[in-house]
């Protein structure tokens, strides 16, 4: 069986990881470093990472994805238009991000061997969103609501990066202008989900999709250090 980076030990590589990141970036030598801080045995590390610094993002991302969901669900957000709840999510989604590890993930996923993974990462976020609030229904809307938000979520990204506004409330401005994508999704919905052409049209592509979607996140460690959920 494949040793699981979501166990503890796994948690544990990651957490020390971080702190080298920020100067090695998503890096076989910062896995390495990792290993000897956390006193882990280099052929556990590399067989829970097989793959290094990209395995290691990649972890660190469902982890914030998992966090974001744990504080979603805590909250409530029933007096909330969906469309605010949406832009929430894509708020809380960015609390639990640091920039620099964050830039250093987005120079990692821009080469071309990587990009697949950012693009399965991002879906994994919108999925992890839409599911948070509600959205399981199997039809064409499931698979273009994520494709959108993992779009938006993309340049959210991007603009946060270069943020350098109080609070980030230039970030909070774009979010809400972004969200009005999303939206459109909502009035095409109603025109796909009773039409049985465009059931048959959509029904290879469904398919298809979900053959990328995630598996479910795993539950968050309770005894992570604090500076794991940044």
């Amino acid at each position: 069986m494949q040793p699981d980076p979501d166990t503890q030990t796994g948690a544990r590589l990651l957490a020390a990881a971080l702190a080298h990141v920020p100067f090695d970036g998503w890096s076989e030598a910062a896995l390495k470093a990792a290993a000897i801080e956390a006193g882990v045995a280099p052929a556990l590390a590399r067989a829970l990472f097989p793959r290094g610094g990209v395995d290691l993002a990649l972890a660190w991302h469902r982890q914030g994805d998992a966090a974001m969901v744990a504080a979603l669900h805590a909250e409530d957000l029933t007096a909330l238009r969906f469309r605010d709840r949406i832009a929430r999510a894509l708020r809380l989604r960015l609390e639990q991000a640091d920039k620099e590890l964050v830039r250093r993930g987005t120079t990692l996923f821009a080469l071309p061997h990587h990009a697949a993974d950012g693009a399965r990462a991002l879906w994994g976020t919108a999925d992890a969103i839409w599911t948070a609030l509600g959205d399981t229904r199997r039809d064409f809307s499931w698979m273009t609501k994520r494709a959108t938000l993992a779009g938006v979520q993309a340049t959210v990204v991007l603009f946060w990066l270069g943020d350098d506004s109080p609070g980030h409330q230039a970030t909070s401005d774009f979010i809400d202008r972004r969200i009005d994508d999303v939206m459109q999704i909502e009035k095409v919905k109603a025109g796909f989900r009773d039409n049985p052409l465009a059931k048959a049209v959509m029904a290879g592509p469904l398919r298809l999709f979900e053959r990328f979607r995630p598996p479910p996140l795993p539950p968050l460690p309770t005894d992570l250090p604090g500076n794991l959920q940044r």
